[in-house]
């Protein structure tokens, strides 16, 4: 999947840490799992807001998923929606998900929303 493999070129910290969390549930990744490696990736990143990384760290990845979702096939905006804005956020205190939902793009916002039908702050 090319936008697995740029997302994998243009943010390789966080892709490193998404790869690990993937391993330990799927082992080794296979096209068919995207979806899977995409819910893992908002994981990681809830890990990083559980740490208190900052927004800036990964604004670029967000501000990169809004650029795609404005001209994205139906399958990838189906994969950034249901696999990735869907588990972002989970179970994460209000607390350290507040700058991130303040800064975040308001396309992913509105996919948010619209699955959970509210702010997670």
């Amino acid at each position: 999947m090319e936008f697995y493999q740029a997302i994998h070129h243009k943010f390789p910290d966080i892709s490193k840490k998404t790869d690990l969390l993937f391993m330990n549930d799927w082992g080794k990744f296979l096209p068919e799992y995207a979806y899977s490696w995409f819910e893992k990736l908002a994981y990681a990143l809830n890990s990083e807001m559980n740490n208190r990384v900052s927004f800036l760290v990964y604004k670029p990845l967000f501000y990169f998923f809004n650029a795609i979702l404005q001209n994205a096939n139906d399958e990838i905006n189906t994969c950034i929606d249901v696999a990735f804005t869907e588990n972002l956020f989970w179970q994460l205190p209000e607390d350290k998900s507040g700058q991130y939902w303040i800064d975040l793009p308001e396309s992913i916002k509105c996919l948010y929303l619209a699955f959970h039908g509210r702010p997670p702050i």
